[in-house]
């Protein structure tokens, strides 16, 4: 043992106790339990490491010893890929899909978690060894408040309204209140609709939003979400019993038509509120760059 060894022990816990904060399974059961967890730990574990290690090389001036934090970017960009090809594998199994949009945003979230651990890592062994345990202390406690707001992100419920509107047919076309969803001809299957379809009403509340929930990646994520929530009223090899989502051309709302299994609007509506709103979805026409 040497004056490094705390230092260290202190940075890598501190670091993988982040990481482990960070984990989380929710309703989109990912990661799975148990052996996805594990590798996400591990990879934490690792990165945290090479956060701690950093400090002590730059001080005994082994420089070459910090090349490896270069190395790591480059595996950690590896997990990224690995988890989209997971994603995007497991989604051609799904009744209602994720969609791209919502699996590049998936992966991206793991890498980026990777790098928090690393500058947590960092920047608490560097205030061991420069100041005291306490104020590593402090600094740890500052990066886990950070990580938890740069986890937290935009809800669907920020930046629309969400109102129920009755299911109506003018004929063979499904309606949710005036925004056409799809041609039903089949009455058996309408009335299967009307008695266990919703819809409701996406609202923007700025001109901005419109071109955000207009995104095709995140309309998906609305419906996967509320179909793993609420189950959906559908097999493989029934097209017309599909959740849709439609926009409304002239003010650019949205039509959201739902098949729950579980009929519970309050429920629906509350799911719907915390759909993520994606980073690859987000647009903002109304500003320009001078």
């Amino acid at each position: 043992m040497n004056e490094y060894t705390y230092p260290i022990m202190f940075g890598i816990i501190a670091g993988t106790v982040l990481r482990v904060f960070m984990m989380r399974t929710d309703y989109r059961q990912y990661p799975t339990y148990l052996h996805g967890k594990i590798i996400h730990l591990s990879l934490g574990f690792i990165a945290a490491a090479l956060g701690t290690i950093a400090i002590p090389s730059i001080m005994e001036k082994e420089f070459t010893a910090v090349t490896f934090l270069t190395l790591a970017a480059s595996q950690f960009r590896e997990v990224r890929n690995m988890e989209r090809n997971t994603l995007a594998e497991m989604d051609s199994y799904e009744l209602v899909p994720r969609g791209n949009t919502y699996i590049e945003g998936i992966a991206v979230a793991f890498e980026s978690r990777n790098y928090l651990v690393i500058f947590t890592s960092f920047i608490v062994t560097l205030c061991y060894l420069a100041v005291n345990m306490w104020t590593a202390l402090g600094a740890a406690a500052a990066c886990f408040v950070l990580s938890s707001i740069l986890m937290s992100g935009s809800k669907l419920g920020d930046i629309v309204t969400i109102e129920q509107r009755e299911l109506t047919f003018d004929g063979a076309g499904l309606y949710v209140d005036n925004i056409y969803i799809m041609n039903i001809g089949l009455p058996e299957r309408q009335d299967e609709i009307l008695r266990y379809g919703m819809g409701f009403i996406l609202t923007p509340k700025s001109f901005n939003i419109r071109s955000t929930i207009a995104n095709l990646g995140q309309r998906q994520a609305i419906l996967h979400d509320v179909s793993v929530t609420l189950g959906v009223f559908r097999d493989s090899g029934t097209p017309a019993l599909v959740p849709l989502i439609k926009r409304d051309l002239n003010d650019g709302r949205i039509g959201v038509f739902i098949l729950p299994q579980e009929k519970d609007p309050a429920r629906a509506r509350e799911v719907i509120a915390n759909v993520p709103v994606l980073e690859n979805a987000i647009q903002k026409p109304g500003k320009r760059s001078g």
